[in-house]
């Protein structure tokens, strides 16, 4: 179906068709609203490439729930009982979602309509609310009273889209990100301090004149040695903690003699501008002793890109190749013949072996599949000096064709980073989680010192890479001899 939501509202029946997993969940959400129980997605299930290929939508009432011994005798309200009501789909080859088996049945009373905008699904403040309700709260406004302003603008309290609570949870989490001037102090004593214990510390602070953060960096004294030997190749990515945390950390990662990621500096940051940007490549430059890498490595984020322009006119700037290609299924699994679209574009990508080689397979490419007017490609065409391995194979990248080295530091935060961690407990989480890296990387040191790989040919020039590598990077080497 590819009419208006508002015309679908009708009983789910197996062979219904939807044009998006999206649309089919919106689908069932507007039906759930209408007819009174929450929907949640229970299962999905991806294919061999990766995609999503099936999905199972539930009342909020499916399922049991989990006794805990240790909290025997805490009462809480229960909403697992066992609700049988879902319904199932699975993609089809033209990129379209059929519906195979619905359950209507519900075994519990349903809501009227009216007191579904207490789902937390259908919860939400906009971002004008936001705004207000922040200026509310930097100029001492109580949250009670904030709140009955908006109760007043909406008519009611039935026309808003969040209770008190709600605000009173967004009001904790925006203060996390300002910080008063108890918070300021704590985070500069804490940065203080180690650079007491270790003069090459490094840090700055800027905060606005609300008091609001505004850029964090700090690079402690390994990192800017690490630099000097690993610093040829930088990855730098805003993109996981932000995300999963709304904590905006941004790392700068390069790799060592052993392939692992390690940290060359950390920073917080309010906005992903180009000022911001600029400010915080700066402030790291001046920490690294004036020098720049030879190579960065992001995703294509504009404003990333013009602060590197302006701090690093000199290095070379490359696209995550992984990212770029994450986002095949959104652009182009509206085709006919996505799969083999997708096949040929990765075949014009990976299989090139010059430029000339890939400007004719890219342009038999569109021809074939008729693309030429799919802004997307013609985008990342444009832009082909950025991202395509046959134009950056001359240019040292230390194995790190894509920002996933710190997409893999961000992940090493995940034992000491949680969505109540505060911005000053996060840069003391940082010095724990440093630890960590530092022992991982000497564990990989003695294990070279002590022993080795066995060379696999006569060859004299295997014998003496077996000498000067690590063993990381010497069974790198065996798998190119190998191939």
């Amino acid at each position: 179906m590819s009419t208006d939501l508002k015309d679908k509202i009708e009983e789910p029946k197996p062979g219904m068709i939807f044009d998006s997993m999206e649309e089919l969940y919106e689908y069932y959400k507007m039906y759930g609203n209408k007819t009174g129980f929450q929907v949640i997605k229970r299962t999905a299930r991806k294919g061999y490439d990766g995609e999503l290929e099936y999905i199972c939508l539930t009342c909020a009432c499916e399922g049991q729930r989990k006794s805990k011994s240790e909290k025997a005798f805490t009462t809480r309200p229960i909403t697992k009982i066992g609700c049988k009501a879902k319904l199932s789909a699975s993609l089809h080859n033209d990129g379209k979602w059929k519906l195979i088996s619905v359950v209507l049945e519900h075994n519990h009373i349903l809501n009227t309509p009216s007191q579904t905008r207490y789902y937390r699904k259908n919860k939400k403040i906009n971002a004008f609310v936001r705004r207000q309700l922040d200026v509310n709260d930097i100029a001492g406004i109580r949250t009670n009273k904030s709140f009955n302003s908006c109760v007043v603008a909406a008519g009611g309290h039935e026309n808003l889209s969040f209770t008190e609570q709600d605000y009173r949870n967004l009001v904790k989490k925006r203060r996390q990100l300002r910080l008063g001037d108890g918070d300021a102090a704590a985070l500069q004593k804490y940065f203080l301090k180690m650079h007491r214990d270790n003069s090459n510390f490094f840090y700055t602070i800027d905060i606005d004149e609300e008091g609001r953060l505004k850029n964090v960096l700090w690079v402690d004294a390994r990192s800017r040695a690490a630099f000097k030997e690993f610093g040829d190749v930088v990855t730098f990515d805003t993109t996981y903690l932000t995300n999963r945390y709304d904590m905006p950390f941004a790392p700068f990662v390069g790799v060592n003699h052993h392939g692992q990621s390690t940290l060359l500096g950390c920073g917080l940051i309010s906005n992903e501008d180009t000022e911001t940007f600029i400010r915080l490549f700066k402030n790291w430059k001046t920490c690294m002793f004036d020098c720049a890498p030879k190579a960065i490595i992001t995703d294509q984020d504009k404003a990333m890109q013009k602060g590197i322009e302006v701090v690093f006119p000199e290095a070379r700037h490359r696209w995550c190749l992984w990212h770029i290609l994450k986002k095949l299924p959104e652009k182009l699994r509206g085709y006919k013949q996505y799969e083999s679209i997708k096949f040929a574009m990765l075949n014009a990508v990976y299989d090139s072996l010059s430029r000339d080689n890939f400007e004719e397979n890219w342009k038999n490419f569109i021809k074939k599949y008729n693309l030429s007017d799919n802004k997307w490609l013609h985008g990342l065409y444009n832009e082909r000096q950025r991202w395509v391995p046959a134009f950056v194979k001359d240019v040292f990248l230390a194995g790190m064709s894509t920002t996933q080295r710190s997409e893999g530091i961000n992940a090493f935060f995940d034992g000491y980073v949680n969505s109540k961690t505060t911005l000053k407990q996060f840069v003391e989480q940082y010095e724990n989680a440093l630890r960590d890296k530092v022992e991982k990387e000497r564990q990989a040191d003695f294990a070279s010192c002590n022993s080795h790989i066995p060379c696999i040919s006569h060859y004299s020039m295997e014998k003496q890479f077996q000498n000067a590598y690590t063993i990381a990077k010497f069974k790198e080497f065996q798998e190119e001899m190998k191939a």
